[in-house]
């Protein structure tokens, strides 16, 4: 599982995150909602290892994050916006990445990888280029399940997204924490969140001031709970 204890960061005497407690079990869709600065990203950042804490730990599967070489094997990243080559198309995205990530798969199998994350067959040879935000997202998704990481950090991935991209979105990860990953989400979109997820966090001033099952919360409860927070 993932595990924050005590968890804090300080940029000089600014507190981006304070004393964060908070597990994530497998097969868990945890949606952290926050304004900008709340220390969403920070979180993000202190479990990919991208940044040190001040205080505390982040630990995955008990292991301290600052062992980089065996968290690396077991983690994921997809950003509000994926950074791929314009000049290469999906299937060529995903084995030049799965390579960089120490795996490499026949044409068959990245076939597989891109339909499972929601990817139409016809769009496979296409050129990033043409790509939409949500055909981007999904080809980011394949690349997680290429190196079969166990917990997939995502910001603000349903960002741009029109409604029928992010339910296709949402239907993804519903099907991936039905198959035993985790997810941490940091997000805005309210809603959404209350249809993916399993638990929700609300974050204000780098403190995780509310944590509930989605099942014990509505959309609009929650909405009114989170504007209280800005």
């Amino acid at each position: 599982m993932l595990e924050a204890i005590d968890l804090s960061k300080k940029y000089g005497e600014k507190e981006a995150l304070i004393d964060l407690n908070l597990t994530i079990d497998k097969g868990e869709v945890f949606c952290l909602l926050g304004q900008n600065g709340a220390g969403k990203t920070t979180t993000i950042n202190l479990f990919l290892g991208f940044i040190n804490p001040t205080g505390g730990k982040a630990l995955i599967n008990g292991i301290e994050i600052g062992n980089h070489q065996k968290t690396n094997q077991l983690i994921a990243y997809i950003p509000e916006v994926v950074q791929l080559y314009g000049n290469l198309n999906g299937i060529e995205n995903l084995e030049f990445f799965s390579r960089l990530s120490g795996h490499k798969h026949p044409k068959n199998e990245l076939i597989n990888l891109l339909k499972k994350a929601g990817l139409k067959t016809e769009d496979h040879s296409k050129k990033l280029s043409f790509y939409s935000k949500g055909m981007r997202q999904k080809v980011g998704i394949a690349i997680a399940l290429s190196k079969n990481a166990q917990y997939i950090f995502m910001d603000e991935p349903t960002s741009g997204l029109d409604p029928k991209a992010t339910n296709e979105f949402t239907a993804i990860c519903k099907e991936l924490a039905a198959d035993g990953k985790s997810i941490f989400m940091a997000t805005h979109d309210i809603f959404n969140a209350v249809n993916v997820s399993t638990r929700i966090g609300i974050m204000n001033e780098g403190r995780l001031i509310y944590t509930t099952e989605t099942t014990r919360i509505s959309a609009n409860e929650l909405q009114e709970l989170y504007l209280k927070t800005i």
